[in-house]
């Protein structure tokens, strides 16, 4: 499974990347946590069932909260053809952390 980490993620994103940036958190942990900008929650629990509204010509990042979840996620996509899909080491804390430390 590739991953990427929030650093990684912050330059690709700066010079002008469009991954589709997928949140597998529950909505109520959004509400807690804000998310992303630009990213599309599908609660983990749903991603099967709406592969659909997951692109196949991009780069897929996948988080969470820590990067257990988006782990999971990232394997089962990688194993139904999402070549890829990578995992946000550290999710939406790393992310946050990350994003403080940085401005």
């Amino acid at each position: 499974m590739k991953s990427i980490t929030p650093g990684g993620l912050a330059q690709r994103l700066d010079n002008g990347a469009t991954p589709f940036l997928l949140d597998v958190r529950e909505p109520d942990e959004l509400v807690d946590d804000g998310c992303i900008a630009g990213s599309v929650n599908i609660p983990m629990d749903e991603v099967e069932d709406r592969l659909g509204e997951i692109p196949t010509d991009r780069e897929i990042v996948v988080y969470c909260h820590l990067g257990a979840r988006s782990a999971y996620i990232t394997k089962k996509l990688n194993a139904l053809g999402y070549d890829r899909a990578v995992n946000l080491t550290g999710g939406h804390d790393a992310w946050r952390l990350y994003s403080t430390e940085a401005t």
